[in-house]
């Protein structure tokens, strides 16, 4: 009785919290506080005042990110974003005319090595070690001019705090917070090194992005899961390559190719800034134009015009080894702006929103065939026509044709019972409170705003999304779940655990 009279004391303070979030929270309301802005260079501004403590937090979101590495440059919009924290002609150098000569001459010396290295017919094995050593010392030269991390210690000293970045399929995402009175140097900071980015200790840090790959995926037997996944989900579409890229070629990509990437997709009309905290937009906006005004104007890059073709047959890949055992199986599903978005959304809340969603209460709770089970909609991007995943990790003395057999039960139900009642109520009101949290700090809004004016050309598609779910029907979701997962449009990826095979072979 008493943990029913609790239910509905949580109940009830959720419908009053949605109701106050109704309130507060509308389009109308945030149409009052946010300022949009567009350079004469095309950089979308977009700024809201929230003068409740005096910080503020800015996102950049760049509309690039590993779908747009070039052929045979895996890697590349990540080994960008490592360079854009190593300082300006200004920071992170004690000579940079001096400097700017070495790094000259280390590109140079690097191209030589690098083309008597790839020879397949007549390689000099004698000259190339001659060509390495010369470039190794260039890169040592040049090593005595650098100022480590001064970038980051400038922006720490002023206070600021959450400095980093993340590059995914999709995009390149730039951010941290400052005290209210920093606004200058951080409009100094972040337009100077997207104005003149310097690919100082860039094969140094090539050496950490290898060693970033040799951790999360050819250490990781899941992480080698998932990248084969998505090579054998995908034939023709850049998702085919993990974000983090082939080791051949994150070892081979160079600074000329990080620059040529730099200048043709870091373009202000690629490009979204959103500023949320203790800021006058009238006060800021003649800072920004000052200091990002001068990042060179150029067009919006085009689309990739590659198109995944239809899956005709369900594909598998199979690991076998001495580890955990973990099963998936991913279907083809359309990218974002896809009328039926919001219902993969419904569907994903359904199987896998906490301990009371179906994956986690039939393979977890109730059957005990599994240590984790869940269903994800959007890999390894949204943007493109993309995954739908279904996983688990199979428990103790169970296998991947275990859960498999488990998952596909769960699917059939989707696909031929309506939902339930309270589960539709249940998703709709969870994306409510997650566009509430989503809303609750600077740095949260900054993201949500900055994401949907480069998703939909509009930041009000944050309300619309949550309108959208609350439009979700029970026939929609068994219309969208029979059209989506079937066999033609599976691919299956499992690891199976097997004996160590013993030194020698035996």
């Amino acid at each position: 009785m008493r943990a029913a009279v609790r239910q509905s004391a949580v109940m009830a303070f959720l419908f009053l919290s949605f109701a106050m979030w109704a309130e507060a929270q509308d389009v109308a309301s945030f149409e009052k506080r946010v300022t949009v802005k567009q350079l004469k260079n095309g950089l979308t501004v977009l700024l809201m005042e929230r003068p409740e403590a005096p910080v503020f937090s800015f996102h950049i979101m760049v509309d690039a990110g590993s779908v747009q590495d070039p052929k045979g440059g895996s890697g590349l919009a990540h080994m960008f974003e490592h360079m854009a924290f190593k300082g300006t002609q200004v920071i992170g150098t004690k000579d940079w005319a001096k400097e700017k000569v070495v790094l000259a001459d280390l590109e140079k010396a690097y191209h030589a090595y690098d083309v008597e290295k790839r020879k397949l017919i007549g390689r000099d094995e004698k000259k190339v070690k001659e060509l390495e050593a010369k470039w190794r010392a260039l890169q040592d030269q040049a090593e005595e001019f650098v100022i480590q991390d001064e970038f980051s210690e400038i922006v720490e000293n002023a206070g600021g705090v959450g400095l980093n970045a993340s590059t995914g399929a999709d995009e390149t995402r730039y951010f941290y917070s400052l005290p209210a009175n920093q606004t200058e140097l951080w409009a100094y900071l972040e337009s100077e090194r997207f104005i003149r980015p310097i690919y100082r200790q860039f094969y140094k840090e090539r050496d950490v992005v290898l060693e970033e790959r040799r951790l999360r995926t050819d250490s990781s037997p899941i992480g080698r899961l998932i990248e084969q996944l998505g090579a054998a989900a995908f034939t023709a579409h850049p998702y085919q390559v993990s974000g983090v890229g082939w080791q051949s070629e994150i070892s081979s990509v160079t600074a000329t190719q990080a620059d040529e990437f730099f200048k043709t997709y870091y373009r202000p009309s690629n490009m979204v800034l959103a500023v949320v905290g203790a800021i006058k937009a009238a006060e800021i906006i003649p800072l920004i134009e000052r200091y990002f005004g001068r990042v060179p104007a150029g067009p919006k890059p085009p689309e990739i015009n590659t198109i995944e073709p239809e899956q005709i047959g369900e594909r598998s890949v199979v690991i076998r080894e001495a580890s955990q055992p973990w099963y998936i199986e991913c279907y083809k599903r359309p990218g974002y702006n896809d009328p039926d978005d919001a219902v993969y959304d419904a569907i994903s809340e359904i199987l896998s929103s906490g301990r009371t969603s179906r994956m986690y209460r039939s393979l977890v709770r109730d059957k005990k065939i599994a240590l984790t089970a869940a269903g994800q909609s959007g890999f390894p991007g949204t943007k493109y026509p993309n995954l739908f995943l279904f996983y688990a990790i199979p428990s103790q003395g169970k296998t991947p044709a275990d859960v498999q057999a488990a998952i596909r039960e769960e699917i059939e139900k989707l696909k031929n019972e309506d939902v339930s009642d309270d589960e539709l109520n249940r998703i709709k009101t969870n994306a409510k409170a997650d566009l509430l949290r989503g809303l609750a700090d600077n740095q949260g809004l900054a993201i949500q705003l900055a994401t949907a004016q480069v998703r939909y050309g509009d930041w009000r598609e944050i309300f619309r999304e949550v309108e959208r779910i609350d439009k979700v029907s029970k026939a929609d979701i068994r219309r969208v779940a029979n059209k989506t997962f079937v066999p033609n449009k599976r691919t299956v990826g499992m690891i199976e655990n097997v004996a160590p095979v013993a030194k020698g072979g035996k």
